[in-house]
């Protein structure tokens, strides 16, 4: 998700590809080079976007995991995912680890095939700004990153900031990438956080959480276009830091590794109400909800909030979150399925045709409409 979404068209359906290289990139981050399988023409994405991947479970069921595109939009033949081993949760050592990356970390090996679509995601670069750029990450939230610092080091001389924050050196992914890139030309330039270094790591520029001191020192006043990845905690802080900055919101765009949350309701600026923003309505043929007029209300579970159905809300997760609820989500393109849900009653249509129809009564929040007063259930 990002401040500012530029929703692009994406191919829909999967296709076979090739796992031609796999290299491990730290203790926990090990990449995937892909080419179609059928040697079809190359698939070409945006600095930012990712793959959809499909993967086998255990009980015969599939997986759909989104993995960020993190090499270079301008070798398009030869795609790159760079995926962490999940854990199970800190703070839930009872749950798997997982399934997904440790499946790929585990399973997967050079010459086997995976079902990937896409490219999709709205946490693009947009190439044609010429403002100073900002590219702050935590953890796994380097890759997308990775990728707009490739476009950069190549056709624009924009100055770019690319500031990293990770636990140490031996989590530490793609370094010398980054510092070979940021020798490409001038303007490009690196800081390394490492919240503790190990004795034998010296490569890291401060240590500890980055600070509003930290960001001081290394941004001048300028108006930035700042992209902002990471896990949700690193996200919020970030957040609050960059903006009490002065950085206005219109030109902080972010993508969550992990549950998302709407980070304007962390906004310092209390004279600001926090927005939640509404992507740009797709043209359809007129539906029953707009032809009948019949005021339909939607009950969430399990709140038990019910309110009546805004024709000016895109979707059911735009209504959702239009009453404060926060359903999980993250590419709003019925691409990825983390927004499926359990419709107790009622009827829904979709507007937009997503990758995979859920069964057994699910839906999906982001491309889903009512046609009748519907009860759905959230979850806990």
């Amino acid at each position: 998700m990002s401040a500012e979404r530029q929703t692009q068209p994406n191919p829909r359906g999967f296709s076979h590809y090739r796992v031609v290289d796999k290299q491990q990139e730290s203790s926990v981050i090990t990449s995937f080079v892909l080419t179609a399988a059928d040697g079809s023409a190359n698939l070409s994405f945006r600095p930012g976007q990712y793959l959809i991947v499909r993967l086998p479970r255990e009980d015969g069921g599939t997986l759909l995991r989104n993995y960020s595109l993190s090499g270079d939009v301008a070798n398009p033949a030869h795609l790159r995912i760079s995926v962490k081993r999940e854990p199970a949760p800190f703070d839930r050592p009872e749950l798997p680890a997982g399934l997904g990356s440790n499946y790929l970390h585990d399973r997967v090996q050079v010459g086997d095939l995976l079902e990937v679509a896409g490219p999709a995601g709205d946490f693009v670069l947009d190439e044609k700004s010429e403002r100073p750029v900002v590219l702050f990450s935590g953890g796994v939230g380097l890759t997308p990153m990775l990728s707009m610092l490739h476009k950069l080091s190549q056709d624009s001389g924009r100055s770019v900031h690319f500031i990293h924050a990770c636990e140490n050196g031996e989590v530490h992914a793609f370094r010398d990438e980054v510092l070979a890139l940021a020798e490409r030309r001038p303007g490009i330039r690196a800081h390394f956080c490492y919240r503790n270094p190990g004795p034998d790591d010296h490569a890291y520029h401060s240590q500890g959480l980055v600070t509003r001191e930290t960001l001081q020192e290394l941004l001048p006043l300028d108006d930035y276009d700042v992209y902002l990845c990471g896990p949700r905690l690193f996200m919020q802080a970030n957040w609050r830091l960059l903006r009490s900055l002065g950085i206005a919101q219109q030109r902080i765009h972010y993508e969550f590794f992990g549950p998302a949350t709407i980070l304007e309701e962390d906004d310092i600026e209390q004279s600001e109400p926090a927005s939640v923003p509404t992507p740009v309505p797709v043209p359809v043929a007129q539906s029953s909800v707009e032809q009948g007029a019949e005021t339909l209300s939607v009950r969430f579970l399990p709140s038990g909030t019910t309110l009546a159905w805004d024709q000016n809300c895109n979707s059911l997760l735009d209504l959702a979150e239009q009453a404060g609820l926060t359903p999980a989500f993250n590419c709003r393109a019925g691409l990825c399925s983390t927004c499926q849900v359990d419709l107790r009653e009622g009827d829904v249509e979709y507007f937009e045709e997503p990758l995979e129809v859920p069964e057994n009564g699910a839906i999906l929040l982001c491309c889903s409409r009512p046609l009748s007063t519907v009860t759905i259930d959230l979850g806990s």
